[in-house]
């Protein structure tokens, strides 16, 4: 059938309002209808409202009864390294038993996810990444950001650009490309090598094969600084890509000033980001993304100043971060418990940056993030009865089940 009536949804968390991204007290205006319902035509929403308008308009629609369970826009993900080869099960023993990041990295880390994505075929990737995929969709997940950056040659940042498209094409989970090569230097070449690869090879390429929609860079002491990021950002947007900045991370290195000058869509980390970052991502109007997951996979506990932010008017995301190395989770519930425990968000502003911000930053706050008319009829049925019981119960499964374009995925 063209057509669904889902009905009987205890909270609908619509989150419809203003046509931007949320910030301040708007983060907690779910705009949640009660016992509510939706009637999708063609993949896309029609009519929202209450159960009893949606039964007298269902028609001939097929009938979801939600049961008295919470709806959800699809969860958008903001920030994933969702394709790479093998896993980093040594690194997370290591990290176990007391060595640090740095102590990591000289014998594993980054490195170790090159190689072993470097030695698989597109074919091993592609199906390392549907299950990937499948994990995402079934904790609500919908939409992915998706960086390259594990190939760190020419032959291999495309390989898994590649496989992204083909992950669009086979799978119901909508995958927005970045490119990331700038994601370390390779051992055999020198930085200033490695720039002219990026900006004379790399991203004349991929623009010209149009494979990524934005372009992200490592902005970190020890990996690219302030000048070599500036460089290679303004060569991708010169070919019209995007900008997204991994920033502030590990050290206070400027990474949310270069954000603001060049006025990137994202920051993200923003871990070491002070009072002086805040106040210029505010005035660029530059969306943080912010990525508790690696904070606590790494057993750290410098989480960002998120309150500060939201105070200052920024229009927070969250997202997993998911990766092989510093925060190997595709589960989103478990990013909203980490977000309310431990960046003191309430529910609602988690919510709302795993959702509407999410979208607005990559470019799809017209299309998702929210259940209003006009919408992709991305959403998902949880098996509680209050939106908060999704951040409070963690570390169990609480999806009942997923649609994607009106079509059940899960």
């Amino acid at each position: 059938m063209n057509s669904l009536a889902i009905l009987h949804a205890s909270e609908l968390v619509t989150l419809v309002g203003p046509k931007r991204p949320r910030v301040g007290a708007e983060m907690s205006q779910l705009a949640i209808i009660r016992d509510g319902g939706m009637v999708i035509r063609e993949g896309k929403i029609d009519i929202v409202g209450s159960s009893n308008e949606i039964e007298k308009i269902a028609g001939d629609a097929e009938v979801v009864d939600a049961g008295g369970r919470v709806v959800f826009p699809g969860f958008v993900d903001a920030h994933t390294h969702l394709v790479f080869a093998g896993n980093r099960l040594d690194d997370f023993e290591r990290r176990a038993r007391g060595e640090s990041y740095a102590q990591i990295a000289r014998g594993g880390g980054i490195w170790s996810t090159v190689g072993k994505t470097r030695a698989a075929s597109d074919v091993d990737l592609l199906a390392q990444a549907k299950k990937h995929g499948e994990w995402f969709l079934r904790s609500g997940t919908t939409t992915v950001e998706a960086k390259s950056g594990y190939g760190l040659t020419v032959e291999d940042e495309l390989k898994i650009l590649r496989v992204m498209q083909r992950l669009n094409e086979e799978t119901p989970l909508e995958v927005v490309p970045t490119f990331l090569g700038a994601h370390a230097v390779p051992r055999n070449l020198k930085t200033d090598e490695y720039i002219a690869l990026l900006v004379d090879e790399m991203l004349p390429q991929i623009a010209r094969q149009n494979l990524a929609e934005f372009c992200d860079v490592f902005c970190e002491r020890g990996y690219f600084d302030v000048e070599p990021s500036r460089r290679i950002l303004k060569a991708a947007r010169k070919l019209g890509l995007r900008l997204r900045i991994h920033a502030d991370q590990l050290t206070n290195s400027g990474g949310a000033e270069l954000a603001t000058e060049l006025n990137a869509t994202t920051a993200d980390h923003l871990e070491k980001t002070d009072e002086r970052g805040i106040a210029a991502l505010k005035s660029a109007g530059v969306q943080p993304v912010l990525l508790p997951g690696s904070v606590y996979a790494l057993g750290l506990s410098d989480y960002p100043r998120t309150r500060e932010m939201i105070e200052a008017g920024l229009a927070v995301v969250i997202a997993t971060d998911f990766n092989p190395g510093s925060s190997p989770t595709p589960s989103m519930p478990m990013i909203l418990s980490l977000a309310c425990t431990q960046m003191k968000m309430s529910p609602s502003e988690a919510i709302t940056a795993a959702t509407i911000n999410a979208a607005y930053s990559l470019n799809r706050g017209n299309t998702i993030g929210s259940l209003e008319a006009g919408k992709l009829a991305n959403f998902s049925i949880f098996d509680c009865e209050d939106y908060r019981e999704l951040a409070y119960w963690f570390g169990i499964p609480q999806t009942h089940s997923v649609f994607v374009k009106g079509k059940r995925v899960v």
